[in-house]
Formats: C-alpha cells, structure tokens, sequence
C-alpha cells in the first residue's frame, strides 16, 4: 500500500514530468480514494476501460491519454460527463503520462517498443533542438523488408502498413511510437531504412518513394501498449501493489 500523493510524486520524478511542454496534464487528473494497494493501467482512459478498472476495485487507472486535452471544449457534458462520473462515482484516480512516457529511456514506449522488437537503440532524434522523443538503431544483421514486416506483424500481434521505398535489405531503424508520422523527414535525415510508427497520413506515401524509405504504420494503440504495461510493473515491484494490464482492442 502507498498513499496517493506519494505515488504520483514518484512516478512524476521518475518520468521527469515537470520537464515537458505537453498536450495535457501530466500526473494525476482526477483525484479518488487516499490509499492505493490495486492499480489497472491501459493505453486511452476510455468508458470501457474505466469500466474494466471499477468492476475491478481498483484505486488507480492509469493511462498514457487521459483527459483535458488541449483544443477540446471544456464543458463536462456527454462522453466526458459519463467517463468523470464512473471516477468519481467509484473514488477512483486517474494518473496519466503522454509525452513522458514516451519518452523515458527505459520504461518509456519507445523504449519499450525497441525491446518488442530486438531493436538496438543507438540514439535519439526528433524535429528541433528540444524534440527527441523519437529513436534509432539496428537490426541483429541485415533482412529482406519483407521479413521484417512478419517481424513486426509476430511480435505485435498486428500486420503494419507497409509504404515501399527504399531498399530490399534493411537494418538501420528509426521508430516512434503514436502518431508520429511527421517524424519521417528526420528519420530520413538520419539516413535509416525504415522508419516504424503508429499512424500514417497520405502525404507519407510520397515522401517513402521520394526520400527512398520504408515505412511501418504498425498502429498507434499497439505501439504504445508497452510503457505503461512496464511503469505498471515496475510500481508493482517498487511498492508492492497489485497491477493489472488491461488491453482494450483498437484497430487503429
């Protein structure tokens, strides 16, 4: 058991969430019971996992997006109304992480996903000089791209979308995790062969035969299940709590 504060204390130093300019809140969003002991953790805070979370009886549900999004309308009507109330309703916290999660170096989703994949990390990148959220590396040794398709298709339980552009023989990776297609211009900067991420847009297209690269869309939802699986496991271990993965399927 670990109270509340003290959990989000360290799990906001942990990630060093202080240090991110992000899209929304980072750390706890809604406030419920004092004392934590069960935790479920999933990719998006939507009704159906929080549903899952409260016939559970966990304290905490923490996520990689929550709610208050930069944009959206600030009034609590509809699905935002329905989703606050079953949270409230069963004092239960909601503890998100978007870009911190993305990018801590060891339980973060790039992280975590070149792990999913056999990937060696060699370094990081991004679009500017205070961007490097995304990574690189390589492959064990040289593959036809087609192989690693399959590769990624076995390991992620999910077949990405290929855009051919490169290459045959592929080995130097870039990858991030989301909706981080507009990355494949810095990736292709760094001259990799493949570029792995979560979405693609169809400009994308282009560009892959154009700059001479390969693209992965592999999903945003199935890329980004792994850092909060492993924050989830690690607070786990650390405090002795009960956590509990909960996968709700999305295609996208």
């Amino acid at each position: 058991m670990i109270r509340l504060d003290q959990l989000v204390g360290y799990c906001d130093d942990l990630l060093s969430a202080a240090s991110f300019s992000d899209y929304a809140p980072n750390g706890l969003q809604v406030q419920g019971r004092e004392e934590v002991r069960k935790i479920v953790c999933g990719v998006t805070a939507s009704q159906a996992l929080i549903d899952a979370a409260v016939g559970k009886g966990v304290d905490v549900l923490l996520v990689h997006h929550g709610f208050f999004w930069k944009g959206e309308s600030a009034v609590v009507t509809g699905i935002k109304r329905n989703r606050l109330k079953a949270l409230l309703a069963n004092d239960l916290s909601l503890i998100a992480y978007h870009l911190p999660l993305d990018a801590h170096a060891e339980l973060g989703n790039n992280a975590q996903l070149a792990k999913e994949l056999g990937l060696k990390i060699e370094g990081r990148f991004g679009r500017g000089a205070r961007d490097e959220l995304a990574m690189h590396g390589c492959l064990e040794s040289m593959m036809p791209i087609g192989d690693l398709v399959t590769l990624v298709e076995g390991r992620l339980g999910r077949r990405p979308m290929h855009l051919a552009g490169g290459c045959p023989q592929v080995q130097r990776v870039a990858w991030c995790t989301g909706a981080a297609q507009s990355y494949i211009e810095a990736a292709a900067a760094i001259g990799v062969d493949v570029f792995i991420s979560g979405e693609v847009s169809e400009s994308t297209t282009h560009f892959c035969r154009e700059a001479g690269i390969h693209y992965l869309a592999a999903g945003h939802h199935v890329t980004e299940r792994y850092g909060v699986k492993a924050l989830g496991m690690h607070l786990s271990q650390e405090f002795n709590l009960d956590c509990e993965f909960v996968d709700i399927e999305n295609p996208v």
